[in-house]
């Protein structure tokens, strides 16, 4: 009796073993939750540091990590534009440990020939070879001649009807359309819409200078129009994202979430949740 429960035993031992080994070979087999493609389109997502105004650079990458967003516009209250190198070179270390790359500075106001001066140094010092800017209208001449210089791409960003200048995408086209091409524009898209535009008919319009899009929503098409969660508004996106797919838009489509900054993280969540359902619902 004890001989055949010492072989029941043994018997047991090696099934589980065997058990055991299986498990483990399906383990070695089967990958782990994977990450959502990117946006599966020629454009990419990312972030308008803007968003976080209110939090420093490690918060931001940290929503960023969770949101699975890896490209930011760099704000100057994250990184100052008398920044040393060494300051660079530790911030962009930092955007690495976290798999986010800064593709963009900005926006930058800019008021005088040596504002320009220091804001192209500034980018060229951080590596990217995309400034957002809004300069005054005269010294768009002097833009001209420093992106023909560094050989940087320079968006405007517009305001829609809060500022004198840059109100939307045809005045932008209006003022950039005779200089150099890299000249361009950041299409605010809730801006553009909140100063009586459509911004899938100026996407599709003003294609060959839209560099770079502030992705949003708003309530209206006058000034009185304010921002809320993208999909709660007017804006068409299942049109938008079927314009980024039929001008080939390559650029970024960056979250410039302003609402309820001081605690903005649901409706980040809620305005990429809601953009990324659309381009899936839209193939």
């Amino acid at each position: 009796m004890k001989r055949i429960l010492l072989f029941l035993s043994v018997v047991l031992m090696l099934v589980s073993a065997q058990v055991t080994r299986a498990q483990q070979q399906q383990q070695q087999q089967r990958p782990g939750p994977q990450p959502p493609a990117e946006t599966g389109e020629k454009f990419h997502l990312g972030m308008a540091g803007f968003t976080f105004a209110k939090f420093d650079i490690d918060k931001t990458l940290e929503t960023m990590q969770k949101m699975n967003v890896h490209y930011l516009c760099i704000k100057d209250f994250h990184l100052p534009l008398n920044s040393t190198d060494e300051q660079i070179a530790a911030f962009q270390a930092k955007l690495k440990a976290k798999g986010v790359t800064g593709y963009a500075v900005g926006p930058i106001y800019m008021k005088s020939e040596a504002e320009i001066d220091h804001a192209f140094e500034y980018a060229k010092r951080v590596g990217v070879k995309l400034i957002i800017g809004v300069p005054d209208y005269d010294l768009l001449p002097y833009v001209d001649k420093k992106v023909k210089e560094y050989g940087i791409t320079y968006a405007i960003h517009l305001h829609g009807p809060d500022i004198k200048i840059y109100p939307d995408a045809a005045d932008v086209w209006n003022h950039v359309k005779d200089l150099d091409p890299r000249i361009g524009m950041c299409l605010d898209i809730g801006h553009d819409t909140r100063a009586g535009r459509d911004p899938v008919a100026d996407l599709k319009q003003y294609k060959s200078r839209v560099f770079d899009i502030h992705l949003k929503d708003v309530t209206g098409k006058t000034k009185l129009g304010y921002s809320l969660e993208v999909g709660r508004g007017i804006i068409d996106f299942p049109a938008f994202v079927k314009m980024l797919r039929k001008v080939g838009y390559s650029g970024m489509v960056s979250l410039e979430h302003e609402i309820n900054m001081n605690d903005p993280f649901m409706g980040i969540a809620e305005d990429l949740g809601y953009f990324r359902a659309i381009i899936r619902a839209t193939k």
